[in-house]
């Protein structure tokens, strides 16, 4: 896809989100790896609901600022990610309402901050790992998810939010929402018998819709 196209890509996306209600304020940031190397990322400060196309961030293949306005001050999660999963086509970052939420309680399992009740968390997320917390902004927080990155697409920063990664932006943001769907069943089905995917279940879809 051309650059162009992905600028606009990363436009119509951010609208979207904003719009309904997943990134409010300037929170929340979007980045896509350029064919050519290098990447596309939101603007420090970007509202995602008002992207200028012509003023994204670029970065080379090395996470340096070469053109447009200042990048995401947490440019180095949207690294960490693409630097562990070489397949990652693009990375996003929200504080969507639900998950943000999960990312707040105490005694979640910190392999996967989420039950498995619906297969499309199985198959668009897989396992969903809890990060320490760190101040945002905090550089060491990048070194904790590149350390579990490799084996996963989407991690939680606790008291933070989500960083989900897929092979184009599409997928990316289709994973994110898929991710805030789930927690906001978490909240609904927490107090009730629920009945979560069994292992064989899990290992079912896996092997038929394998993550990249």
């Amino acid at each position: 896809m051309k650059e162009s196209a992905i600028r606009e890509q990363l436009a119509i996306h951010g609208r979207s989100l904003y719009d309904r209600g997943l990134a409010g304020g300037s929170a929340g940031n979007m980045s896509v790896r350029l064919e050519e190397g290098g990447f596309l990322a939101t603007p420090t400060n970007a509202c995602l609901g008002r992207l200028d196309p012509a003023r994204l961030s670029k970065l080379d293949a090395g996470g340096r600022h070469v053109g447009g306005d200042k990048p995401t001050k947490e440019t180095f999660l949207h690294l960490a990610m693409y630097r562990r999963r070489p397949r990652a086509g693009a990375v996003v970052h929200l504080h969507c309402t639900h998950a943000v939420a999960v990312s707040c309680l105490a005694g979640l399992d910190a392999a996967d901050v989420l039950p498995t009740i619906t297969p499309y968390y199985v198959m668009r997320i897989g396992k969903c790992p809890l990060v320490p917390y760190f101040r945002p902004g905090d550089e060491a927080l990048g070194e904790a998810v590149a350390e579990l990155a490799g084996d996963h697409r989407a991690v939680m920063l606790a008291n933070h939010g989500p960083v989900v990664s897929g092979p184009s932006l599409d997928a990316a943001v289709y994973a994110m929402e898929e991710l805030e769907e789930t927690a906001r069943l978490f909240f609904l089905l927490r107090g009730h018998d629920v009945r979560r995917l069994t292992g064989d279940e899990v290992a079912d879809l896996k092997a038929h819709f394998p993550l990249s």
